[in-house]
């Protein structure tokens, strides 16, 4: 039995020989550790290294590089009649007159100018709508029917209405743009605040968090992702609103260029505000995502 035990405590205490040399018998050996995975150099591929987000940079402009290479080959091989879509070269040559003159620009600027106060104040209104609601049942139940009523209602339902409380300048304009901007921040960020773990409430309560600190500590960095969510789809929201009131009673923006354009048949114009249209919706969206993943970084560092 003894002999037995000492034979098993030697196996256990010497390691199989590594290489050439030979444990001597029954000596106690300390086991090999490897050095830490940390301290090596990162020998894989350079393709490896790259993490998701890098490797996806470009992914986005896949789809639209596509879609012009349909536009170009049709047009070249005839497929596509010119009266019905004009050919690319023939827009990239108007967009240079237009440039050239300087109204692509005027128009861009008071276009661009329109929307961004439409998105800022929809913005403002629906967060702290959401918050209100959020955060106080007497809230929600003031707040949210109203809120999904308006969801339920077209915005081109409410435009005859708002042209009669305000007529057609730039009031109505932007208050039209507000309209379809504040209802997908106010869903999504009251969605992100409802869906709040409630370990970290308990948490809050737990280390004794005063209202304010509440707020701010978990509440606030809880809702932002549906914040951000509710932010693309807003800045979708803003460009397509833009595009209904410029064309009802406009002087000025891409959208009474484009309405101009269909009086005189110039359809190269048309396409040339639908490409603008298109540009200024994905390069909103792509900083918005880039935002997006600067502010929300904290989550990858706490997933990885």
């Amino acid at each position: 039995m003894t002999t037995t035990a000492a034979r098993h405590a030697t196996t256990l205490t010497t390691p199989p020989p590594r290489g050439d040399v030979a444990a001597p018998p029954g000596a106690v050996v300390e086991p090999h550790l490897d050095p830490p995975l940390t301290g090596r150099p990162d020998v894989r591929p350079t393709s490896r290294r790259l993490g998701p987000g890098k490797r996806r940079r470009f992914a986005g402009l896949v789809g639209p590089a596509a879609l012009i290479l349909i536009w170009v080959v049709a047009s070249a091989t005839g497929l596509l009649d010119p009266r019905i879509l004009s050919e690319p070269w023939t827009v990239v040559s108007t967009a240079g007159e237009l440039i050239a003159d300087g109204r692509l620009q005027e128009n861009l600027a008071i276009s661009a100018q329109r929307a961004g106060l439409g998105l800022f104040f929809g913005i403002v209104v629906g967060a702290l709508l959401a918050v209100l609601s959020g955060l106080s049942r007497v809230g929600e139940s003031l707040i949210d029917g109203p809120v999904q009523i308006k969801r339920a209602i077209p915005g081109l339902a409410l435009i005859p209405l708002l042209i009669l409380w305000f007529g057609i300048d730039e009031t109505m304009k932007v208050l039209t743009i507000t309209l379809g901007v504040f209802v997908p921040i106010y869903l999504q960020t009251h969605a992100g605040l409802r869906g709040i773990d409630l370990r970290y409430v308990e948490l809050a309560q737990t280390v004794g968090l005063s209202r304010a600190g509440f707020i701010r500590r978990v509440v606030l960095p809880g809702a932002l992702p549906g914040f951000f969510l509710g932010l693309r789809f807003a800045v979708t929201g803003a460009w397509v609103s833009l595009v209904v009131v410029e064309q009802i009673n406009s002087t000025s923006g891409i959208g009474y260029m484009m309405e101009l354009a269909r009086t005189y048949g110039q359809t190269n114009i048309i396409v040339l505000g639908l490409a603008v249209y298109g540009i200024l919706g994905l390069l909103s969206d792509a900083a918005v995502r880039l935002l997006e993943r600067k502010a929300l970084s904290w989550q990858r560092t706490l997933a990885g």
